[in-house]
C-alpha cells in the first residue's frame, strides 16, 4: 500500500470480529502482523486496533459496540484482504505452525506472483503473496 503522507498507508481494510482479541492473536502470531495500537473499552472489548504488515495496515474492532460502522457492517459476510510479503513459503510455514486454516498452499500464478490463501477464525480470507500492484503514479 502506498502512503500519501510520510509512508502512511492510503487504504486500511477495516474488519469487525466477535472475538477481536483472538483475531489480534491470530493475525500477529500466525500471519506476522505487528500491533501498532490497541484500545480497549471499559468492558475489555477492543474498541479499535491497528495492526501493521510492511507498509500496510489493517484496522479492527469488536462487533456489537454500536455506532454507524458497526450498524453498517451488521450481517456483513467475510471479507478478503491481500497482503504483500517477501517470502511466501516462510510466511506460509508460520501460519501452518500456528494452526491457520490454509485454503490454498503456496502456488506460482500465471501472472508471476507466488501466493497462498488462509481463512481466519471468523471466516475472513487472507491472501499473502508477492504480487505488488503499481499505482502508475
Amino acid at each position: 500500500m502506498a502512503g500519501t503522507d510520510g509512508g502512511r498507508p492510503g487504504i486500511c481494510p477495516t474488519l469487525l470480529y466477535a472475538d477481536a482479541k483472538a483475531a489480534i492473536r491470530q493475525l500477529t502470531e500466525a500471519f506476522g502482523f505487528r500491533e501498532h495500537a490497541v484500545y480497549e473499552g471499559e468492558d475489555g472489548s477492543v474498541v479499535h486496533a491497528e495492526l501493521v504488515q510492511g507498509n500496510g495496515m489493517v484496522m479492527l474492532g469488536s462487533k456489537g459496540r454500536g455506532g454507524v460502522f458497526d450498524t453498517a457492517m451488521k450481517g456483513a459476510g467475510p471479507s478478503g484482504v491481500y497482503v504483500v510479503v517477501d517470502d511466501v513459503d516462510a510466511h506460509h510455514r508460520r501460519a501452518v505452525e500456528h494452526g491457520a486454516e490454509i485454503l490454498m498452499p503456496p502456488t506460482d500464478q500465471d501472472y508471476g506472483s507466488r501466493d497462498y490463501m488462509a481463512r481466519d477464525l471468523e471466516g475472513n480470507v487472507w491472501s499473502f503473496g508477492t504480487y505488488a500492484p503499481g499505482t502508475g503514479g
